[in-house]
């Protein structure tokens, strides 16, 4: 089951188009993997969740920043 879940986790990755940008990703992965390591022994999906959690809250700082509003749900800028 181990293998097949690493498995997962390798192609969902590889399957992300986009440049790497890591900002907030790697302190989300590191938060999000410890806490599903002690959640069931799911330390990659949490790293994964995580990830994805911290890249989306430096989006939103990074627009705060510059003084742009975030979209409203369903709105596209």
């Amino acid at each position: 089951m181990k293998p097949l879940t690493i498995f997962i986790a390798v192609a969902a990755l590889a399957a992300v188009t986009t440049p790497a940008d890591a900002k907030g990703c790697l302190k989300g992965a590191m938060v999000g993997g410890v806490a599903g390591h002690y959640a069931g022994h799911h330390g990659v999906l949490g790293a994964i969740a995580g990830c994805a959690y911290g890249r989306h809250r430096a989006k939103e700082q990074d627009r705060a920043g510059q003084g742009q509003r975030p979209a409203p749900a369903g709105e596209k800028l």
